[in-house]
């Protein structure tokens, strides 16, 4: 198994230096810095001194891959490629347009989005994979029925439909939890009722229709029909059997997206004022900070190819049968 971590590891190199090279390409060949000057100052009435002024503070005044102007190594490295995309590859997220430290703000706003997509993903699950159950054991009767239609009816409802919904009679007329807003510390909690239980809601129908999907292909294995065979009820079966081989894809399935929870919701946070990483990338979009974005991009990228680690990992601790060579 070391062997093959270390091997995927190193697959991990030219995926970021292809991620790298794509966003340079678009945000400093396609868009030139002066085009990212022209948007930071506005459109309208600016001068070429201006601009050059704005390039020359943040560095974006240097050539863009190979400078003739210095000597030796620093012709590759007294480059805009250089100082602002190679030291990604070191986690060196630098400082973002407006002057902020790109890594501090991580660090800081991280946590908001934790405390939102871990509860969201914990409790999710677990009503996801009830529900399922619940319409397995009762299958071909007409709660199975009705079930289904239930998740086809709240798939089939924008995300933002759940959240205005939310905000309104939760929020606003009931007076249950804050519209939006957050505080650190233990107050947090009822700021983060809402969103969590938005979450968990609008991701029922899909959810319990995967679930319900992995639950009747193990239901219709030789095994299930051999423990009925000996006797055992079907809630023993359900249970023993059926849930215990279906969790392989489920845990898999929830161990990639882990590293993700990390980059937070960007509607979610948007919406309901939370100072996460998510309303961090749309603020980011929307203020034309490209260095921000730049690192947003690639951080998920990274966090991807160790969830897809992570989850061949995973396969091999679930089921004995898997071997990592």
């Amino acid at each position: 198994m070391i062997n093959y971590i270390i091997r995927r590891l190193l697959y991990v190199i030219p995926v970021l230096i292809g991620v790298n090279i794509l966003t340079f390409i678009l945000f400093f060949v396609v868009n030139s810095p002066d085009d990212m000057a022209r948007m930071q100052l506005g459109d309208k009435h600016v001068t070429q001194a201006s601009i050059d002024n704005w390039k020359q503070q943040r560095g974006y005044d240097l050539p863009l891959l190979w400078n003739e102007e210095s000597e030796g190594l620093s012709k590759a490295s007294n480059t805009i490629f250089f100082t602002k995309s190679v030291g990604l590859f070191v986690f060196d997220l630098g400082i973002s347009d407006n002057g902020r430290d790109i890594a501090s703000d991580i660090g800081q706003r991280m946590w908001p989005s934790l405390a939102i997509a871990i509860p969201s993903l914990i409790i999710g699950v677990l009503v996801n994979i009830t529900f399922s159950l619940l319409l397995i054991f009762y299958r071909g009767s007409f709660l199975e029925f009705a079930g289904v239609f239930f998740c086809i009816a709240l798939m089939s409802i924008s995300g933002l439909f759940y959240i205005i919904v939310g905000q309104l009679f939760v929020g606003k007329m009931l007076s249950l939890t804050p519209i939006s807003g957050y505080v650190p510390g233990i107050d947090a909690i009822k700021f983060i009722i809402l969103p969590v239980l938005i979450g968990v809601v609008s991701g029922l129908g899909s959810g319990v229709r995967w679930y319900r999907s992995l639950f009747l292909e193990e239901s219709a294995k030789d095994y299930v029909r051999t423990a009925k065979a000996k006797g055992l009820s079907d809630l023993q079966v359900l249970f023993k059997h059926v849930l215990k081989n279906a969790m392989i894809p489920i845990l898999t399935g929830i161990v990639v997206i882990l590293p993700l929870l990390f980059m937070g919701s960007l509607i979610t946070e948007s919406f309901f004022g939370i100072p996460g990483l998510g309303s961090y990338t749309i603020d980011a979009i929307t203020s034309q900070d490209f260095a921000i974005v730049r690192s947003m991009v690639f951080l998920g990228s990274f966090l991807y190819i160790i969830g897809l680690l992570l989850t061949d990992i995973s396969y091999t601790l679930v089921d004995p049968r898997v071997r990592l060579d």
